[in-house]
């Protein structure tokens, strides 16, 4: 179950940690995402500074659990949240993106509960 939490967590590490370098330099696919779904370019930096946050709360998390698991719960609810966005401006040519951040969040933190 330890390599599972371990392996999982890095996947989403490094899966957060690169989309929020990506939203710093305000790559272009990022801002046809944001656009898509009604967020402005002005905010692409909050949602970097979230997402690095998290990544590394998530890296903490594997050694204090507790700060681990209020990184996952912030994750969910931020992909929960994204997903949502999606399904009300109706974007579903890129819907995988915010289902896979969800689903390994709540991986993340389903193992961080139970490992």
């Amino acid at each position: 179950m330890v390599i599972a939490l371990v392996t999982v967590t890095f996947v989403n590490i490094l899966f957060n940690a690169i989309e929020s370098v990506a939203n710093f330099m305000q790559a272009d696919w990022v801002k046809r995402n944001s656009h898509a779904v009604g967020v402005p370019d002005s905010m692409l930096p909050f949602l970097g500074l979230v997402k690095g946050a998290a990544a590394a709360g998530l890296a903490v998390g594997l050694f204090w659990r507790p700060l681990g698991i209020a990184a996952s719960v912030g994750l969910v609810v931020f992909f929960l949240l994204a997903t949502a966005l999606h399904i009300r401006h109706r974007v579903f040519h890129n819907f995988y993106g915010p289902l896979l951040f969800l689903a390994l969040s709540v991986a993340v933190l389903w193992l961080m509960i139970v490992a």
